[in-house]
């Protein structure tokens, strides 16, 4: 006679990321991380909701067909200006290419 074992229970920081669900439903993770990923799915049930809700979406969105873009929003977005700053200085606390955001945060960043 045999015991069943009980689902092994996980903490949350041994699950797999949403970005390593999605990589893996995508077949980009290399293979070490594959099988890894591949072993913790086939114990957890939580993480296998999760890939067959990535699979879900992965192919609604394949279904879905090919998205246009109304030439009203291509004419707009070619009429943006293009950036005329200089962004060729590269010195160490040069703040080119930022604007405001990018002398506000180096001023935090140097105290």
């Amino acid at each position: 006679m045999t015991e069943a074992r009980a689902p092994r229970q996980f903490g949350s920081t041994e699950h797999l990321a949403s970005e390593a669900i999605a990589a893996y439903v995508d077949g980009e993770l290399r293979m070490q991380a594959y099988l890894r990923a591949s072993h913790h799915i086939s114990l957890c049930a939580e993480c296998t909701a999760a890939v067959d809700a990535q699979q879900q979406a992965r192919g609604a969105l394949r279904r879905s067909g090919e998205m246009t873009m109304p030439l009203s929003l291509v004419g707009l977005l070619s009429a943006i200006p293009t950036c005329t700053t200089n962004t060729a200085d590269n010195t160490p606390g040069s703040d080119a290419g930022f604007g405001a955001i990018g002398k506000r945060l180096s001023r935090r960043w140097r105290k």
